[in-house]
């Protein structure tokens, strides 16, 4: 799960595109990307299209509006039929969220024929103030969540702020909190900690900062808003040749089942296996080894 591209749900040529852009994850968008006069045809078409869809290429979520909206119930009637890969759930307050959408799934898988829990879910974490505060009722709080995201758009919009950004590009404290904040909770909640948009689609050398810095403190992937933004977001959260050996000598060094070992004069402990597994369970997701 290195990209994630969203998709208008309104767009048939765009979603007929989809499939081959290379995205790990496809978003079939019902909020953000939706005008309100346009939502009830978007979910038509993103149900027709979920029906339609032969072979998937790359993983299916649909982005439902808000709880809050009184649209996310109609829009899981529309997608769940299609069977969907998972649900990605916007604004989302916290745990008790993430515990309603499974109970709504929950019986619409029952009444498609769908196994309990095939749908997962990722939550938007931070697009309101108050969602700020509940980061950690995430962990245990739903099986089918398979990762977390963050926003700052519409937190921005939320808390009137003039800029998210600096003069060079970093984040300013209130977004650098929510960013750190969503990394936390992901991992506490074993879950895929994923980082937000680079929303200028046009500047390639910016969205290649972001996501090496992204990688460099522990997100393992990125969601996107242009195709063109794929290929770079695959590349960087890809293991490297020299991750993938650096992985492999590790377990290689605690092939004898001691608790600490020594790797070219590094002493190594059970955390290293860890993360170890992980490059290599990523690189195998990806197709490199």
């Amino acid at each position: 799960m290195r990209s994630l591209l969203f998709v208008p749900g309104d767009s048939e040529k765009k979603l007929a595109k989809a499939q081959d852009c290379g995205a790990d994850v496809v978003i079939l968008d019902l909020e953000d990307a939706v005008a309100p006069a346009n939502k009830a045809k978007a979910r038509g078409i993103v149900a027709e299209y979920l029906k339609a869809l032969k072979q998937r290429k790359a993983c299916i979520y649909v982005r439902v509006n808000a709880l809050t909206t009184g649209l996310a119930d109609d829009d899981l009637d529309a997608v769940v039929p299609g069977r969907p890969d998972g649900i990605m759930l916007p604004k989302s307050a916290g745990g008790v969220d993430a515990i309603a959408l499974g109970a709504k799934l929950a019986a619409r898988e029952a009444i498609n024929g769908l196994d309990d829990g095939a749908i997962k879910t990722i939550p938007i974490a931070t697009e309101t103030a108050a969602s700020i505060f509940n980061m950690g009722s995430y962990r245990g709080a739903s099986a089918r969540m398979e990762a977390l995201t963050w926003g700052a758009e519409d937190l921005a919009a939320e808390i009137a702020a003039e800029t998210q950004r600096l003069a060079d590009g970093n984040y300013t404290a209130p977004y650098q909190l929510a960013r750190s904040l969503c990394l936390f909770a992901a991992v506490s909640s074993n879950v895929t900690p994923i980082d937000t948009v680079f929303t200028n689609f046009r500047d390639e050398a910016g969205l290649r900062k972001e996501a090496l810095a992204a990688r460099r403190d522990g997100f393992l992937g990125k969601m996107v808003i242009h195709p063109d933004q794929v290929g770079p977001v695959n590349e960087i959260f890809t293991p490297t040749k020299e991750s993938i050996a650096r992985a492999q000598a590790i377990l290689k060094a605690f092939e004898g089942g001691a608790g600490v070992a020594n790797l070219n004069g590094e002493m190594l402990d059970m955390l290293h296996v860890k993360y170890a597994e992980r490059v290599l369970a990523r690189a195998r997701a990806a197709g490199v080894i």
